[in-house]
């Protein structure tokens, strides 16, 4: 029995829940968020709630640095750092040594540069390996990336051109693009086994990580990975819309060549030359002047993190996301769980696949747990292990049990689609 099992057999009822919370060595990371009273938040893995310190800190920025020392800052308060600085802090929690990882850009964008990359570091292949079921930026860029390559691209999708990544590896695979933790399930790849495979097949891979970091450990040097990017807004809290990350391998950082050549990456950016030369290292993949305000959000949300290590936030991820299923399975036998129930398998998210999904989470919401929906038919629950308590777990799941016997879905309210769901 794992430990997260061991865990929610123990929890019976919301007083043993109760309990545990008091003893969780995590409980006190929950004071440094901002978590609106009576909400019970679930939706980590879409965005993470506000480090209560990063209001002082972004106010800080505005008001002194900006508002007082002006340009001055970008020496003063080493803001022309940050994506270093802050890189080294975010490649800490994926098991990156420093000098392979920045914070900058989008993950859109940054996914774009690494995919360019991996294919110019195999010119003799012409296949790019993705997933069907990735999150649909990451299919759009992929495309981009193919039509922007030195010669044609063809793509091909585990679970449309064959049923496994295994079947589709070959000689021509250039990279492979994968997902860490599906968006829609949860379901948790075995990073270093897929990156052995593509390694040993001669390819390259570019591991997504917007829904892992954060909740799942992860050893990018120990297992060799390539290329990673990631968000920093959802289990990291950076803030809505806060800079992404990419990492780079060093034994790649000499040959890699991406095709957005700006200033920030050029080798001497304040020499003003006409002709682009790449940065020694990581820096080469930085692009423009990066967003300074939003720098200080990730910056905040990293020291909300000081103190913990990801072995605990994996072991309490796996109990809150167990609970919750055993809960729900009691309280409404034959609920479609689509997430994983062995822990190996599974990152930080619960996907429930249910026709009238949509009401019922909007009527949670308005009974205060907040969670989302996919379309067409997934209720999302995110379990961040900082601030989500055992008691959150019993009592979301009892509401959402209520909802779904209530058959809210009557109620035309709970139908209203807004543009955001």
């Amino acid at each position: 029995m794992t430990s997260a099992a061991k865990t929610s057999d123990e929890m019976t009822s919301r007083e043993a829940c109760v309990a545990r919370d008091l003893v969780d060595p995590l409980g006190t990371f929950r004071d440094r968020f901002v978590i609106p009273e009576g909400v019970i938040y679930l939706d980590g893995n879409s965005l993470g709630p506000m480090p209560r310190a990063a209001a002082g800190m972004l106010n800080h920025t505005i008001e002194q640095e900006w508002g007082q020392d002006l340009i001055r800052s970008w020496n003063s308060a080493r803001w022309f750092d940050m994506p270093l600085q802050l890189g080294d802090r975010v490649g800490a929690l994926i098991g990156a040594a420093p000098g392979q990882t920045l914070v900058c850009d989008t993950t859109s964008i940054n996914l774009y540069k690494a995919i360019h990359a991996a294919i110019g570091l195999r010119p003799d292949r012409d296949v790019v390996v993705a997933e069907d079921e990735s999150f649909p930026t990451d299919l759009y860029v992929i495309e981009g990336a193919m039509k922007s390559a030195d010669r044609p691209m063809k793509r091909q999708l585990i679970g449309t051109d064959g049923p496994s990544i295994e079947a589709l590896i070959n000689r021509n695979v250039a990279v492979a693009v994968l997902s860490h933790v599906n968006y829609r399930t949860g379901e948790l790849l075995d990073m270093a086994a897929i990156t052995q495979q593509l390694h040993d097949a001669g390819a390259l891979v570019v591991w997504d990580l917007c829904h892992s970091i954060g909740v799942v450990e992860i050893d990018f040097d120990r297992h060799g990975v390539d290329f990673a990017v990631g968000c920093t807004y959802k289990y990291l809290n950076g803030g809505p819309g806060s800079p992404a990350f990419i990492s780079v391998a060093k034994k790649h950082q000499a040959a890699a060549r991406h095709p957005l050549s700006g200033w920030w990456g050029h080798a001497a950016p304040f020499a003003f030359d006409r002709d682009f030369r790449p940065a020694v290292g990581i820096k080469r993949f930085l692009c423009g002047t990066q967003p300074i305000i939003s720098m200080r959000g990730v910056q905040a949300a990293l020291d909300a993190m000081e103190g913990v290590e990801v072995a605990a936030l994996r072991q309490k991820s796996l109990a809150l996301t167990d609970l919750f299923m055993v809960r729900l399975s009691a309280l409404i036998p034959g609920l479609d769980l689509v997430t994983p129930r062995e822990a190996s398998l599974r990152g930080s998210q619960v996907g429930i696949s249910f026709d009238k999904g949509f009401a019922v989470v909007q009527a949670m919401i308005e009974r205060g747990v907040i969670g989302d929906f996919r379309a067409p038919d997934l209720m999302r629950f995110g379990f961040a292990p900082l601030y989500v308590r055992f008691e959150d777990v019993w009592d979301a799941a009892e509401i959402l049990a209520e909802c779904i016997k209530a058959e809210v879905w009557r109620d035309p309210r709970y139908n209203r689609k807004l543009e955001v769901t």
